[in-house]
């Protein structure tokens, strides 16, 4: 199989600063020393605490954060040394599905603006090509060609990041950063977003970074997941091994921290007697 992206040896820190003239006066490391694959049309789940490092970790392979230290090659451009043109061929397959669809539209853009804008600046789409391509994007995402001319604020959560997604897989991408895609929406539509981006995978041939703290979720989509804890890596495997089999302890204890159908079902019986 081909890799997607190969991190390794990833560090970040980023500058702390103090007093009226923002001195900066050190550092916290935030990534530390993080090394994994993602082969081509497969997911990696990333999961861990708040304040893991999950997020830095999808940032510098996106190139939005400060790299002190590794390296990143996605589909073999080094992501930590890119520049001119080999950064734009990185920004054009390295793309992102945000938490909030809300916050990551524009609320003054058109949801066909909204979809053409990487179209337009990354593979210099124009004209009748452009609505061909934006009119397909829709389909593929389950939105009719009516939503092309809505606003943001005209469209429900899950239409919303129905279009976000849209937009990330506009160019085709060797990969895709999914952060916490679907914790903002309700249940029943967080269900339609994950069965979306698995058939997406199916049909396209996607790569996802899934980055979120649902397990179930992550034990739905992930082929493989990576347990992060104070900015590194404890736990890296196969999805069904770790999370049914765990054997580093902060996974075990975050794994007992999730309630079960059957525990609860034991304190309501427990509860009743």
């Amino acid at each position: 199989m081909t890799t997607a992206v190969e991190v390794t040896r990833l560090v970040v820190d980023y500058g702390v600063r103090s007093g009226f003239f923002a001195r900066a006066v050190g550092s916290v490391r935030a990534v530390d020393g993080v090394s994994f694959a993602i082969e081509a049309g497969q997911t990696l789940g990333l999961v861990g605490e708040s304040g893991s490092g999950k997020t830095s970790v999808a940032r510098a392979v996106l190139g939005i954060a400060p790299i002190t230290a590794g390296q990143i090659k996605l589909r073999g451009i080094d992501v930590t040394r890119a520049t001119g043109s080999a950064r734009r061929e990185m920004r054009r397959h390295a793309q992102m599905v945000f938490q909030q669809p809300t916050t990551s539209l524009d609320p003054r853009r058109s949801v066909a603006s909204s979809i053409s804008e990487p179209l337009v600046h990354l593979l210099g789409m124009r004209g009748p090509a452009l609505a061909r391509r934006v009119a397909e994007l829709l389909g593929l995402v389950g939105l009719e060609a009516e939503h092309a001319t809505r606003l943001p604020r005209q469209l429900s959560g899950g239409q919303r990041q129905r279009v976000a997604i849209a937009r990330a897989i506009a160019t085709s991408p060797a990969l895709v950063v999914c952060d916490e895609p679907t914790s903002s929406l309700d249940v029943s539509v967080q269900a339609q977003i994950i069965n979306l981006l698995v058939r997406l995978q199916g049909e396209l041939g996607l790569t996802y970074l899934f980055i979120s703290h649902d397990l179930g979720t992550i034990r739905q989509i992930a082929d493989t997941v990576a347990v992060m804890h104070l900015g590194r890596i404890v736990e890296h495997g196969p999805v069904d091994s770790v999370l049914s089999a765990p054997v580093d302890e902060y996974t075990r204890a975050l794994i007992s921290a999730v309630p079960s159908i059957d525990r609860l079902r034991r304190r309501s019986t427990a509860g009743a007697g």
